[in-house]
C-alpha cells in the first residue's frame, strides 16, 4: 500500500476513529467499543497524517478474522478518500454513517446508479446525528429536537439504591429464625444449617422540577424530552414545571408516546414561556409535596438557569428545606457551560449554597454525565 502524506489536520483521533467504525459497522464487520478504544489510543501514538499508519493501526485493532480483509480494505479505500468529510464546518463535525452496496450491478433495481458505480464501490451517506450528543440545546432545530428524543430515551436515569425495611434471603445481616427453625426439622432439631436475612434494595425517588419560564425557552423544548424519557423510563420518578406556578405533570409526561405526552404536558402547564418565581414555586412544592414525603430522602433535580423575579430570600430559605429533607441536590443549569460564568444571578446566587451538585445542562452529553451523578451512591 502505498504512502500518502495527505493530512488530517482538522480531524482527531477520536474523530476519525467514529467515523470509520460507523463505516465498518454498516458494511458488517463487528467492532466492540473496547476495539474502538484501542484504535483511538493506537492513533495517538502513530499520527493521522500518513495512509500507511490510519490503515495498519485500524486494521491491527478492528479486524479479527482474515475473511474480512478484503472488505476492509474497500472500506479504508472510500473512507480515506472521503475523508474531508471529518474536517469541521461551521456549524459541526459530519461523521460517517454510510449505505453500502456489497452486490455490484447485479440484483439492483435502479440501473442507472448501479451502471455509474464500481463493481467494487462503497457509496456512503454522512449525517449529523452523532453531533447531536454535544450540540447545545438553544442550536435545535425542530427535526433535530425529534431526534433528540431518541438518545434521550436510552439514557438509564436510577437513583442510588437505598436500604429498605423489608428484609429478603441473604447472606449474613441478620437470622431468619423461621427458614433456620424448618431446616433444623430434617436434623433432629439441630439448627445445623443457618439462614440469614439482609435489608432489600430500592430505588430512591427521583424528582425532576423543569423551569419553563421566558429565558428558559431556548432550553426547555429539548429539556422537557429529557423528562418525559425519564417519567415514561422507569417508577418512582415525579415531574414539575416550574414557572409563576408549580405544576405537576408526572401523569401528563407518563405516557409512553413522546408526542401525545408532551402535548398533554403543554395542555397542562399555562404559564409556559412566562415569568419565573422560584421561591413561590418551591415553597408551594415543600408544603404540598415534598417535606410531607415526596422529597424525604429523594434524589431533587432542578433544571433552571436560575433567573428570579421573586424574593430571593425566599428561595434561599425553601432551598434551605428542601436540602435539609432530600437526598440529594442536583441543580442543572444549561448556562454554566458559558465560556466565563459565574452564578451571578440572584436567585442561582440564593440557591447555590443549597445544592449539592451543580452541573451543566445544555447538551446530551451533559444529560449524560447528569445520569452518572444521579445514580452514585
Amino acid at each position: 500500500m502505498s504512502t500518502s502524506t495527505a493530512s488530517l489536520d482538522h480531524a482527531s483521533p477520536e474523530q476519525i476513529a467514529v467515523g470509520f467504525c460507523r463505516v465498518l459497522r454498516g458494511v458488517g464487520l463487528p467492532t466492540p467499543l473496547g476495539s474502538v478504544l484501542l484504535f483511538v489510543e493506537a492513533l495517538g501514538r502513530t499520527g493521522v497524517e500518513s495512509r500507511d499508519s490510519v490503515y495498519w493501526s485500524a486494521r491491527a485493532t478492528l479486524v479479527r478474522r482474515p475473511e474480512d480483509f478484503s472488505l476492509f480494505d474497500r472500506a479504508f479505500s472510500v473512507f480515506w478518500t472521503q475523508r474531508h468529510e471529518l474536517e469541521p464546518t461551521d456549524e459541526e463535525i459530519q461523521h460517517v454513517t454510510l449505505l453500502v452496496d456489497t452486490d455490484g450491478d447485479e440484483g439492483s433495481d435502479d440501473k442507472g446508479e448501479a451502471d455509474s458505480l464500481d463493481d467494487d464501490s462503497i457509496a456512503l451517506r454522512f449525517s449529523a446525528v452523532e453531533t447531536l450528543r454535544h450540540k447545545d440545546f438553544a442550536r435545535y432545530t425542530p427535526s433535530e429536537l425529534s431526534e433528540a428524543q431518541d438518545l434521550m430515551s436510552r439514557l438509564r436515569l436510577a437513583g442510588s439504591p437505598r436500604e429498605s425495611f423489608r428484609f429478603v434471603k441473604g447472606s449474613s445481616s441478620r437470622p431468619d429464625l423461621r427458614r433456620t427453625v424448618r431446616a433444623s426439622l430434617a436434623t433432629g432439631g439441630e439448627p445445623i444449617r443457618r439462614h440469614w436475612l439482609e435489608p432489600d434494595q430500592r430505588l430512591r425517588r427521583l424528582v425532576l422540577l423543569l423551569d419553563v419560564s421566558g429565558s428558559m425557552e431556548p432550553y426547555s423544548r429539548a429539556l422537557v424530552r429529557f423528562v418525559q424519557a425519564a417519567v415514561a423510563g422507569r417508577q418512582k420518578v415525579e415531574a414539575f414545571a416550574i414557572g409563576t406556578r408549580l405544576t405537576r405533570v408526572t401523569r401528563e409526561l407518563s405516557h409512553r408516546d413522546p408526542d401525545r405526552a408532551l402535548a398533554r404536558a403543554a395542555e397542562r402547564v399555562a404559564d409556559w414561556s412566562g415569568g419565573t418565581r422560584l421561591g413561590d414555586s418551591l415553597r408551594r412544592f415543600n408544603d404540598e409535596w415534598g417535606v410531607r414525603g415526596m422529597a424525604r430522602g429523594a434524589i431533587v433535580v432542578i433544571l433552571s438557569d436560575g433567573w428570579d423575579r421573586g424574593d430571593t430570600d425566599v428561595l434561599a430559605a425553601e432551598m434551605q428545606r428542601l436540602h435539609r429533607v432530600s437526598f440529594r441536590t442536583i441543580w442543572v443549569n444549561p448556562l454554566k457551560v458559558t465560556p466565563g460564568y459565574a452564578p451571578l444571578a440572584r436567585g442561582m446566587a440564593a440557591a447555590l449554597p443549597h445544592v449539592d451538585h451543580f452541573v451543566e445542562g445544555h447538551s446530551i452529553d451533559a444529560m449524560e454525565r447528569l445520569a452518572r451523578v444521579v445514580s452514585a451512591p
